[in-house]
């Protein structure tokens, strides 16, 4: 049982529990006012205008290009076609998301979940995870065209991404990024203590 004192404001020493869902009435109202906006329109246009342009490019020319490659540059066209395919899914799941929300189809406690929030695509050494421009230098070998669809895809996942974290940023999914946090690191980097 929760006493009236557990239930006041924290103080810089009680963090906040992390059951709750902070989410305020002006972000929720902000989240449906995007939703509804010519930049979600636009956004949503490209993302799934680049998804069926990236389908039709590896079920229809790309497969001859891969076939023209040797070996090793195959290897890395196959590894990087997944991955573009599995980003190009992850932002047209978020897209998808947004347009249930705004007409409706979903509520927002539901589109609120960690599942649907986008995250920093991993960036270890290996193959799979390389940079875009880490691609592009060592596999010169490459189509073009997939160069071109890997370097979109990126931007617009880095956007989408951004967008997800303004949208939702108060979600617990995003707890401990938030400017506070950082605050809170740089002050004990420097030895001071918040008052």
């Amino acid at each position: 049982m929760m006493t009236a004192t557990a239930m006041t404001k924290p103080t810089a020493h009680s963090p906040v529990p992390t059951s709750l869902d902070p989410m305020t009435a002006q972000a929720e109202a902000r989240l449906m006012q995007f939703t509804r906006s010519e930049l979600f329109a636009r956004t949503f246009r490209e993302g799934m205008d680049l998804v069926e342009e990236a389908a039709a490019y590896l079920d229809g020319p790309g497969r001859q290009d891969a076939k023209q490659l040797p070996r090793n540059d195959a290897l890395t066209y196959a590894s990087q076609s997944m991955r573009l395919t599995t980003r190009l899914m992850q932002v047209a799941s978020w897209l998808l998301v947004q347009r249930a929300l705004k007409e409706g189809d979903m509520e927002l406690t539901e589109a609120r979940a960690d599942k649907y929030r986008l995250v920093a695509e991993e960036t270890s050494e290996t193959e799979d995870s390389l940079s875009f421009s880490q691609i592009a230098k060592d596999s010169y070998a490459l189509p073009g065209r997939l160069l071109d669809l890997m370097a979109r895809s990126e931007s617009l996942y880095q956007r989408i991404m951004r967008l997800d974290r303004s949208l939702y940023g108060t979600i617990a999914a995003q707890a401990g990024n938030t400017v506070a946090d950082q605050i809170t690191r740089l002050e004990a980097a420097f030895g001071r203590v918040p008052k």
